[in-house]
C-alpha cells in the first residue's frame, strides 16, 4: 500500500513538472496564450468573411466589367488563408523558439507564405485568361485554353520549386536527374509526344474547334467536346463519348461539317411513263420556280442549282433536283425539306401526273386450242 501512494506521489510530481516547464523546456501557458493569438486571428479571419468580402463581392457584382468579378473570386480564398498564416507567424513567434524547432518554425512559416502567394498567383490566371482571349483573333480558342493551362502549371512547378529550396533541398540536381529520366522516359512515351505536336498542329491550321460536328472515315462522327494535350474527346450522336488520339485526326482526313458555307439537298424524283412533254415540262419549271422564289434557297452563281429532266429508269422518268439551303442547321435543314417535298407533291399532282413506284408488266400470250376444228 506504502509503494503505491509512493508512486502516486512521483506521477504527481511529473505532473507538475511538465506543467511548470512544458513540453521542449517552455512553459504550457506560453503555448496557450500562442494558440491564443492564433484563434484570434482565425477569427478576424471569420469577420472578414463576413462582413468585408460580403460587401466588396456586392460592389464588384454591381459594376459593368465582369473582370474584377474574377478577380476578386481569384484572391478570396488566399486573403482568407492569410490570416491564417498570420496567425502561425505571431504565435510562433511569441513562443520565440530556439534550435532546431526556431528553423522548423521559420521554414514552416515561410513555406505557409509561399503556398498562399502561388495559390492567388494559379488563381489570377482565370482573369488574366479574360485578356488573353483578345488574341483569339490571332489564335483559336482552344490554343488560348491551352495558353492557360500551360501558365497554372508553370505556376505551380515555380511554387514546388520555392518550396522545396526552403527546406534546403536544392531543384537543379533534381532537375537534371529528371532530364537524364525523360531521355529514357522520351524513348517510351512517343507516342504520346506524337499527340502532343499533332494537337499543336491541329490548332494551329484551325481544323476544327470546340463545337464543331466532325467526321472521321472509319473512325467516328459527332461534335468536338475538347481538344486535349494527348487526345480529342467527341461526342458521337448517341451521346457516347469517344476518345480519339490526335496523331490520327492530325494525319488522317476529317470531314468538318461545322464548315458548311450551305447545305444540299441532292434527289431523284421519278414519276410514271405515261406522263406527258408537256406535264414533264410542267413538272420541271414548276419545282425550279419554287426554288429560285424560296428564300430559304440558296441562288446562282454562289452555289450551282439544277432541275432537269436526269434519266429513263426502269419504272419511271427521273427529275433531278440538286439545290443548297442557306441554312446549316441540321433541324433547320429538316424542316426546309420537308417544306420541298410537300410542294414538290402539290407541283406533280396538279401537272395531272402521278409518282412512279416499281412495276413490271406481263404479257400472256394467247396460244391456239389444238382440239379445235380445223387444227391439228
Amino acid at each position: 500500500m506504502e509503494g503505491l501512494i509512493e508512486q502516486g506521489r512521483e506521477l504527481w510530481q511529473v505532473t507538475q513538472n511538465v506543467w511548470q516547464t512544458g513540453a521542449l523546456g517552455y512553459d504550457i501557458g506560453h503555448f496557450l496564450t500562442a494558440l491564443g493569438i492564433f484563434l484570434a486571428f482565425y477569427f478576424l479571419r471569420g469577420v472578414l468573411t463576413r462582413f468585408v468580402f460580403a460587401f466588396i463581392g456586392r460592389w464588384v457584382s454591381s459594376t459593368k466589367t465582369t473582370l474584377d468579378d474574377y478577380l476578386f473570386e481569384a484572391i478570396a480564398d488566399p486573403l482568407r488563408a492569410t490570416f491564417i498564416v498570420i496567425g502561425v507567424f505571431f504565435g510562433l513567434e511569441f513562443l520565440d523558439l530556439e534550435g532546431t524547432a526556431a528553423v522548423f518554425a521559420d521554414n514552416l512559416t515561410r513555406t505557409l507564405i509561399a503556398i498562399t502567394i502561388f495559390w492567388a498567383l494559379r488563381n489570377a490566371v482565370k482573369p488574366l485568361s479574360i485578356l488573353l482571349r483578345e488574341l483569339e483573333n490571332i489564335l483559336t480558342h482552344e490554343m488560348v485554353d491551352w495558353l492557360v493551362t500551360g501558365i497554372r502549371w508553370a505556376v505551380i512547378l515555380v511554387g514546388g520549386a520555392t518550396v522545396l529550396q526552403i527546406w534546403g533541398i536544392q531543384v537543379a540536381p533534381i532537375i537534371a536527374g529528371l532530364g537524364l529520366f525523360g531521355v529514357a522516359v522520351a524513348l517510351g512515351a512517343q507516342d504520346l509526344f506524337k499527340n502532343l505536336i499533332a494537337g499543336l498542329s491541329i490548332l494551329i491550321e484551325k481544323r476544327y474547334r470546340k463545337g464543331d460536328w466532325v467526321l472521321v472515315d472509319g473512325i467516328v462522327e459527332g461534335t468536338v467536346e475538347t481538344i486535349g494535350f494527348r487526345s480529342t474527346t467527341v461526342r458521337r450522336f448517341d451521346k457516347a463519348p469517344v476518345y480519339v488520339p490526335n496523331q490520327i485526326l492530325s494525319d488522317g482526313a476529317v470531314t468538318n461539317f461545322s464548315e458548311m458555307t450551305h447545305r444540299r439537298i441532292y434527289w431523284k424524283i421519278g414519276v410514271e411513263y405515261r406522263t406527258t412533254r408537256e406535264q414533264l415540262e410542267t413538272v420541271r419549271n414548276g419545282i425550279e420556280s419554287y426554288l429560285l422564289e424560296s428564300d430559304k434557297f440558296a441562288k446562282p452563281p454562289e452555289v450551282p442549282l439544277f432541275v432537269r429532266i436526269d434519266a429513263f429508269n426502269d419504272s419511271s422518268i427521273d427529275i433531278m433536283v440538286y439545290c443548297f439551303t442557306k441554312t446549316t442547321n441540321w433541324g433547320e435543314w429538316l424542316e426546309i425539306k420537308e417544306q420541298l417535298a410537300l410542294a414538290l407533291k402539290t407541283i406533280v399532282e396538279e401537272a395531272g401526273t402521278g409518282f412512279a413506284f416499281p412495276s413490271q408488266s406481263v404479257y400472256v400470250e394467247v396460244l391456239p386450242d389444238m382440239n379445235a376444228p380445223g387444227q391439228g
